[in-house]
């Protein structure tokens, strides 16, 4: 890189968490950080902690018949929350605590 070739922030920060191998807990932050906007507020008051390990979401919800409804929809969820995040491959499941 050239000190005189101008770079967008966006590319230098991008160019940077991909050199040092940030892109996944990156994405993986964002999963998480999107989940109120993807599943909305009524979902969001029954949610509980959250954490991605290997591909998986793990979700506490504190509603058993939520609970249910949202794991006969977790391959949509996965999905939705794949594109809010612009990636395909972050999530692969979604798994729902009690």
């Amino acid at each position: 890189m050239d000190i005189h070739d101008p770079q967008s922030i966006t590319d230098l920060l991008s160019s940077f968490i991909r050199d040092n191998h940030l892109e996944q807990p990156y994405l993986e932050r964002r999963i998480i950080e999107a989940w109120p906007s993807v599943l909305g507020n009524a979902v969001v008051r029954f949610t509980g902690d959250m954490n991605i390990r290997d591909g998986v979401l793990f979700v506490h919800i504190k509603s058993a018949p939520l609970r249910q409804e949202l794991f006969n929809n977790r391959h949509l969820i996965v999905e939705r929350l794949n594109q809010a995040v612009g990636a395909t491959h972050v999530l692969k499941d979604i798994r729902l605590l009690g």
